[in-house]
């Protein structure tokens, strides 16, 4: 782990991607990098760390040979020239293309929003702003196709963002019960088992 640099007493020091992945883990739970500003989090309850297995075997079974499903793991956002203040988060999942993982194993750095498919946050009661909001826009902003929300309340909901141009991500709703969907490929979700 890489030591924080000393604040200015004028400003904070804003981080770069590159300056972020070197960090490290700084502290319990687990950060992001917002336009340069390290956020931290609290660790997930085990409720969300079950939901989040729970989906990730029933994705990876379903999956096309391409694609994986990665959890908890961190994401260049890719939103900024790589010497400015930089946008990484940490979806809950991510499906993305199988030969990222190998790029990161040979060439370090973080997994790219340009070779991500669909990105999985599953809402906590302190994220559910974070998540169908700030992130949202985010998400849509890198270019990533999917985005899906999963809310844990019961009854337990998904709501499958898509872009859709300049207009950033549409969806159809809060679906419950079993979530299917041909796009962007032939996948079926059973919801409840989450809880």
């Amino acid at each position: 782990m890489t030591a924080l640099p000393e604040p200015s007493a004028n400003e904070p020091h804003l981080f770069t991607v590159a300056e972020y992945a070197a960090l490290g883990e700084v502290e319990f739970g687990y950060s992001e990098l917002q336009e340069g500003r390290i956020l931290m989090s609290p660790s997930p309850a085990p409720d969300h760390n079950h939901a989040s297995l729970q989906l990730a075997m029933q994705l990876s079974a379903q999956l096309p040979a391409e694609l994986e499903v990665i959890q908890d793991v961190d994401l260049d956002l890719e939103l900024t020239e790589p010497d400015a203040p930089g946008f990484s988060r940490r979806p809950d999942l991510l499906v993305l293309e199988r030969r990222a993982r190998r790029r990161v194993r040979s060439e370090g750095g973080l997994m790219r929003a340009s070779e991500v498919s669909v990105v999985i946050e599953i809402a906590s009661p302190g994220s559910k702003r974070m998540d169908r909001i700030v992130k949202r826009g985010e998400y849509a902003d890198a270019g990533i196709p999917h985005y899906w929300i999963v809310d844990l309340a019961e009854p337990v909901s998904l709501v499958a963002c898509h872009l859709a141009g300049e207009f950033g991500y549409q969806d159809p709703g809060d679906v419950t019960g079993v979530f299917t969907t041909d796009v962007p490929f032939p996948v079926r979700l059973d919801l409840d088992v989450l809880v």
